[in-house]
């Protein structure tokens, strides 16, 4: 069969995992004959993604999230304001989808989290089958028990969500367990996709935290805690592009521009992980056994959080406080399942791509 792929430039995590689909597919015998990435100006794809596939990629101008002025958690204002006021210029995308849709020849759709693809569906009458595919939608499962009076902007998330799935056929949720079918909502829990970088680690407790955030004003939390724990070596990963490939601080403290296998290799050698809870690296750390502490930097993200603590994968605070990720993982037991379970993946996952 004859895949696109449609994916959500902000970030890491929808990035690697239609990475990861892309190799599973080909190994198989299937093809995949284009992968259309939706990303905001301000955004740069990283390396690692671009020399890392194999179908040709191209970039459209897609809704993004607004930073507040301190460049840690995106302002829902602003996001709102600016997404509203200028949707009219992101109608020549979703054009553009439709259109690439439509000469691609592709049996099927995957849709990673692309509001864009979903526009496409809503406006356009497009013949060929769209199956979506993310952590978010586990979060319209019906026994998925998220505490909405905690999560007011939950409300929001929702309506994002279904609005990357308008007509799709079927919604594969990346869980970190197992849940029954919900049928009413065709929405099938599946293993998180990891690559196979990550199954073949041969993970290692260092001595060093390691980490990663997306926004690089949180580095100002980790510089304040190294000022009084400069005994602690940390290893940082961010997008400060300005500050190059690596800004070391002193010889405990070192910011590097996300680089996804250094990113693997350091993370496999860790004693430990921080992060601003993308559902991606959370899944990597806990299949290599690390233990994380979340730092949510919105309101997908703190959901992200909230599954992954309460599975006891991680502790989640409100800065990046490393005492409390040190004093975790003392006590810290590794998940062995989740390994089964991830394991299991390919197979679950193409059965589903293949089955419509």
């Amino acid at each position: 069969m004859k895949y696109l792929f449609i994916v959500q430039g902000e970030g890491r995590g929808h990035l690697t995992q239609s990475m990861t689909l892309e190799k599973i597919l080909l190994d198989r015998g299937h093809e995949v004959v284009g992968i259309m990435v939706g990303k905001s100006r301000q955004r740069r794809v990283p390396d690692f993604f671009t020399d890392g596939v194999a179908a040709p990629v191209t970039y459209f101008e897609s809704m993004n999230f607004m930073p507040a002025a301190d460049n840690r958690k995106p302002s829902m204002v602003k996001t709102m304001l600016f997404n509203t006021f200028g949707f009219h210029k992101y109608f020549p995308s979703v054009q553009v989808v439709r259109d690439m849709i439509v000469s691609s020849g592709a049996d099927v759709v995957v849709n990673f989290y692309e509001q864009t693809a979903g526009l496409a569906y809503l406006f356009h009458e497009i013949d060929v089958p769209m199956i979506c595919i993310g952590h978010q939608y586990l979060f319209m499962h019906k026994d998925f028990a998220l505490p909405r009076d905690k999560y007011p902007d939950s409300i929001a998330l929702d309506f994002f969500t279904k609005l990357t799935a308008v007509k799709a056929v079927k919604h594969l949720a990346l869980s970190f367990t197992p849940m029954p079918e919900d049928t009413r909502h065709n929405i099938i829990a599946v293993p998180p996709l990891l690559r196979k970088e990550v199954l073949q680690m041969k993970p290692e407790s260092g001595r060093y935290l390691h980490g990663y955030m997306l926004n690089a004003g949180f580095s100002e939390d980790v510089m304040r805690w190294h000022e009084k724990h400069p005994e602690v070596e940390l290893r940082f990963f961010w997008d400060n592009w300005d500050a190059g490939k690596e800004y070391k601080v002193d010889d405990a403290l070192t910011f590097y521009l996300i680089d996804d296998k250094e990113f693997l290799r350091q993370m496999s050698g860790c004693r430990a992980y921080a992060s601003t809870a993308g559902f991606e690296s959370i899944c990597e750390a806990i299949y290599m056994g690390k233990p994380i502490l979340m730092v949510p930097s919105h309101i997908e993200q703190e959901i992200n959080a909230f599954d992954a603590e309460r599975f006891g994968a991680g502790i989640v605070c409100e800065r990046f406080d490393l005492s409390k990720l040190i004093e975790f993982a003392d006590s810290y037991q590794p998940k062995v399942e989740f390994k089964n379970w991830v394991d299991s993946a390919a197979d679950l996952i193409v059965k589903q791509l293949e089955i419509l």
